[in-house]
């Protein structure tokens, strides 16, 4: 092997959790399968987990790396790719089990001693995949190395490089730009560098963490506005926003302190496979000892699905403000006036916050679509309960006036 010196310290890493995050086409994804051919050698016969972004990733490039290491390059060792379960397996039972974190859900099976992950800063390699990840590999307290470009400020911002930066020993995280590989042209480089805007020149070439264009709630600073707990004053009212759905149901809480008039996201749950009873009981549950003086939740079009939590116990209303922007504008504000803060365990919400963008179109201006806003069910729900309780309190302030 011949290793630049960027591979070389993700290779030199004893950290349980190491990533290279760099740019585009800085010698990622090839290096992952030498890195788990080293894991399997160590840990012996078992199951490994290889998961990319996309499944377009992995067909068109994370599976053809995968298969020349394991199938050319490793050939004597007798390992053979099976297309129907997507899996590399050998002789002595050892199996590469590979999947996309588009799909969550093919990551809830199976005992892992290691894994590696390809372009898990992509906007589809969100918190859920990575948490599956980690249950899959906590018998065995499996390591991970992830490799990617960042694209957001998302999970790989807020749970993995702040976590190393804070000096956690389980993280690693290495950075390198594009030209640390000695095959990427330094005139290529230099041209990104002249005609990018910067934000997008230090992620995609130098690997660096920057605000993208885009980014709707780009008010929100987690460095200052995700907050350890706090405790919370009996006397404080609660408000819970629930976005309704068959597969994900989310409920974010806001605990609001009315002398301040800011608000605390203490609490939040993203479920399936429950109906609407259970779900509605188990919120009861949490709301036993706190006052709840509203429960909002669902669009305007989602009567029955109100009156289904109304049946089961739950006063559910619609929010005030029907409109998405509108919506997005109440939250939007709150974050400038630094008066909605987000308690650091609520990682859910925190990784939607620093994914949640707009389309950019070719000149790279942001444009009214919402990049997959079916998927950002924590932020649908903080938006609801927004536009309830900042009514509440408009309508306290006008009472007492």
């Amino acid at each position: 092997m011949h290793l630049h010196e960027g591979q070389t310290l993700a290779w030199d890493s004893d950290a349980r959790f190491t990533f290279i995050i760099a740019g585009t086409q800085g010698g990622k994804t090839e290096f992952l399968p030498i890195w788990l051919k080293r894991e399997i050698d160590t840990c012996k016969t078992g199951d490994y987990l290889a998961v990319t972004a996309t499944y377009d990733l992995f067909k068109l490039k994370f599976l053809p790396a995968m298969r020349h290491m394991f199938e050319v390059l490793l050939a004597r060792e007798g390992w053979v790719y099976h297309a129907a379960d997507n899996l590399l397996s050998r002789a002595d039972g050892t199996r590469i089990i590979m999947r996309s974190a588009q799909a969550p859900g093919g990551l809830e099976s199976g005992t892992c001693k290691a894994a590696i992950l390809d372009e898990c800063g992509q906007d589809a390699f969100r918190l859920e995949s990575w948490e599956a990840t980690l249950r899959r590999l906590s018998i065995h307290q499996g390591r991970v190395l992830g490799a990617t470009t960042p694209y957001n400020l998302g999970f790989l911002k807020t749970q993995i490089f702040d976590r190393w930066r804070a000096g956690d020993p389980d993280y690693k995280v290495i950075q390198f730009p594009s030209i640390q590989n000695p095959a990427f042209p330094r005139a290529e480089y230099e041209r990104a560098k002249n005609s990018l805007p910067r934000w997008k020149w230090e992620m995609f070439y130098n690997g660096q963490f920057s605000r993208p264009a885009g980014l709707i709630y780009e008010d929100y600073d987690d460095e200052t506005m995700a907050i350890e707990p706090i405790a919370l004053p009996a006397e404080w009212p609660r408000y819970v926003g629930i976005d309704f759905g068959a597969v994900n149901t989310a409920l974010v809480w806001i605990a609001e302190d009315v002398e301040r008039k800011a608000y605390y996201l203490y609490r939040e749950s993203l479920e399936g496979g429950l109906s609407t009873a259970q779900h509605a009981a188990k919120a009861l549950l949490n709301a036993t000892s706190e006052r709840v003086a509203g429960w909002y939740g669902g669009s305007r079009s989602e009567t029955q699905q109100r009156m289904d939590w109304r049946a089961a116990g739950i006063q559910a209303h619609e929010p005030p403000v029907a409109d998405v922007e509108a919506g997005i504008d109440r939250v939007i504000g709150l974050f400038k006036t630094k008066r909605l803060y987000v308690f650091k365990g609520c990682a859910g919400v925190r990784d939607e916050l620093g994914t949640y963008s707009r389309e950019v179109d070719d000149a790279g201006q942001p444009t009214e679509k919402i990049r997959d806003k079916e998927t950002f069910h924590r932020l649908d729900a903080l938006r609801y309960v927004i536009a309830g309780c900042t009514r509440e309190r408009k309508q306290a302030t006008s009472r007492q006036g």
